[in-house]
């Protein structure tokens, strides 16, 4: 039988009591085989999770400074679950190694990747399995590039001899032992990386909450949890904000054919989320998946006559931007216009430059920048069968108060993008969910 592959968050395993319930779902199901965690997470709203102590201790001992208190705050953290879980196990001889580190040549990644390191340690005493490293086989080149083939073939061959495993997620090495990270919650793409490994049937990520929501709930109370959710769809709601699975963590399992399952640790009989390439009979003919968004996007608006005869207009803008390292989130063009939406953080740290390049290599007849915008992505495989989606979204915006200062549809019909200024995001979302959902309501009263 092929292996689940169970990845566990920080807050899934931030104290003793989590622990113990992590460990009765583990051992619900003989085939939950290979254990990726996170590091101890908040224990409460007040609490600081141990990473955020790892980075401290980082900082205090790069500035010359007395890293001990919070070291030794660490240290009380891990030695807390011991004691309640009862059981003989210590972690001074890493703890140590820790302290050594510091006082020589703090590392900032590596200092970050100790949470996890230990974390796993302990689970896997908790557990009785074997404890595997994830620096001897998650590769990165020594820049800091994810090696993903080289990988992939170092974990099959370390986990197959292997019956039961935790792994530390969120870091590897590179081949000189040099400790780098993924991105915050990069745990996410290591268990992604050990479920292909191990040829699993399925990649369980059991986080806080009970699966995907229809939309954000800080926005709108109490949305429902997405039932069932293609790769391409999940892929558009993270990227535009949806922020319950780390988005790199799809392509590893996507590429295998590997369906992942959204698990709540604190529910654990709630079937959650399932993730998957396709969707089933009743999932399918939904038009509608969900709804996210985000802030934070400036739109260049280049104008210029007969731009479509001159060719190559579009690659010398884009490569403009791709010089400065800036990338194109959307780009809705005109006969004469061209609209390129970027990351506004991401632009200001070249704005002057990218804008001078423009007029001095493209000459066009006007060049503006809008800033402040928010973008909503409407997702659905759906969408593309049904009449009126469109029309409903955009009368709902308006219904709202609020303006639309830009349109996208990819040729797929999977999403709409629209543009709408900052101060109207929460506003027009509202009104999308509202407008989405009385409408689903009346084709199931009819």
């Amino acid at each position: 039988m092929q292996p689940i592959v169970a990845k566990f968050g920080g807050s899934s395993l931030a104290d003793a009591k989590q622990f113990r319930k992590v460990a009765e779902i583990v051992r619900a199901d003989p085939d939950r085989r290979f254990i990726v965690v996170s590091a101890p997470g908040k224990r409460s709203s007040g609490d600081t999770k141990v990473t955020d102590l790892l980075y401290r201790c980082c900082e205090l001992a790069s500035a010359g400074k007395d890293h001990t208190p919070v070291l030794e705050q660490i240290r009380g953290r891990f030695e807390e679950i011991i004691r309640e879980l009862g059981i003989a196990f210590a972690l001074d001889a890493e703890l140590d190694v820790i302290d050594r580190h510091l006082r020589t040549a703090p590392e900032r990644d590596y200092m970050a990747s100790r949470g996890e390191y230990l974390n796993a340690k302990l689970f896997a005493a908790c557990l009785g399995f074997s404890f595997y490293d994830a620096a001897e086989a998650v590769r990165f080149a020594p820049d800091g590039r994810f090696l993903a083939d080289e990988t992939n073939a170092l974990l099959s061959a370390a986990l197959s001899p292997l019956e039961r495993a935790v792994i530390p997620g969120f870091y590897g090495a590179d081949e000189t032992g040099r400790v780098h990270t993924f991105s915050r919650g990069g745990s996410d793409v290591t268990g992604a990386l050990v479920a292909r490994a191990v040829s699993a049937r399925l990649y369980e990520n059991w986080t806080d909450v009970s699966g995907m929501l229809f939309t954000d709930p800080r926005i709108v109370p109490n949305p429902g949890v997405i039932d069932h959710i293609t790769y391409r769809e999940l892929r558009e709601l993270s990227y535009m904000g949806a922020s319950v699975l780390h988005e790199d963590a799809v392509f590893p399992v996507r590429r295998a054919g590997i369906p992942i399952n959204i698990r709540n640790t604190n529910r654990p009989d709630d079937p959650g989320t399932m993730i998957s390439h396709d969707l089933p009979p009743a999932a399918a003919q939904r038009p509608i998946t969900g709804v996210a968004g985000r802030k934070g996007f400036s739109a260049l608006q280049v104008e210029m006559s007969l731009m479509n005869n001159e060719i190559g207009f579009g690659a010398r803008l884009l490569s403009i931007l791709a010089a400065h390292g800036v990338p194109f989130e959307h780009c809705p063009t005109g006969i004469d216009t061209m609209s390129v939406v970027v990351d506004t953080a991401a632009f200001n740290a070249c704005r002057e430059a990218v804008l001078r390049q423009i007029e001095l290599q493209l000459r066009p007849d006007h060049l503006s920048v809008e800033d402040g915008l928010a973008m909503i992505a409407v997702v659905g495989h759906g969408m593309g069968g049904q009449r009126g989606i469109a029309a409903r979204v955009f009368s709902a915006v308006a219904e709202a108060g609020v303006n639309i200062r830009m349109i996208d549809q990819g040729s797929s019909e999977l999403n709409i993008i629209i543009g709408v200024d900052e101060a109207d995001y929460e506003n027009a979302v509202r009104g999308i969910c509202r407008a989405l959902s009385d409408a689903t309501e009346s084709e199931n009263d009819g």
